[in-house]
């Protein structure tokens, strides 16, 4: 892809983790925080390249880390397994397919935390884990499934609307004989 959809992916990860963090209501009303992230590293994963989904993890891990209590880094490590994977496998995938993308988007939105979690006790941090941890993790990974053919449906209407159409073929084929002078 070209730098502009990088740039665009790397903005939105930016407002996200920054409206994630500065608008509680959701988190109040459903009593778990929605974390966007892994279902922007299913889009980015399925649509850019490598680079992209490496700048994503490590930029969208440390603005993550740096508003949550997290360590600074533990989440990059995860975000970047997820989409390595998704990345490896993406011939495989059908892009377009909501119910794919639904999918994808659970799956990430379930495995991230889950990773960053065993993390987080293998560095010998002590995570505050309960019951009620089930019903945050479930919500989590119901909300990343339901957002990740949003982020397809806008980053798809984005890139449309500033990148260059290519015109269509015309009414002259490009191997036509053009005889020019007397005849």
């Amino acid at each position: 892809m070209n730098w502009l959809h990088t740039i665009l992916i790397l903005t939105v990860a930016f407002l996200a983790v920054f409206g994630q963090a500065t608008f509680n209501g959701v988190r109040h009303l459903i009593g778990a925080q929605v974390d966007l992230l892994p279902s922007l590293i299913v889009y980015a994963s399925l649509s850019s390249g490598l680079t992209t989904l490496a700048l994503l993890a490590v930029c969208g891990g440390l603005w993550l880390d740096s508003v949550s209590a997290n360590p600074l880094g533990i989440s990059v490590l995860p975000l970047f397994v997820v989409g390595l994977l998704i990345n490896h496998f993406r011939g495989l995938i059908l892009r377009e397919q909501r119910f794919a993308q639904v999918v994808l988007g659970m799956a990430a939105s379930a495995a991230v935390p889950v990773l960053t979690l065993l993390l987080l006790i293998n560095t010998g941090n002590k995570p505050l884990i309960g019951w009620f941890s089930l019903w945050q993790w479930l919500v989590m990974s119901l909300a990343g499934g339901a957002v990740t053919p949003l982020w397809f449906r806008f980053f798809d209407w984005i890139v449309g609307a500033l990148s260059y159409q290519s015109l269509g073929e015309t009414s002259f084929r490009s191997d036509r004989e053009i005889k020019r002078g007397r005849s």
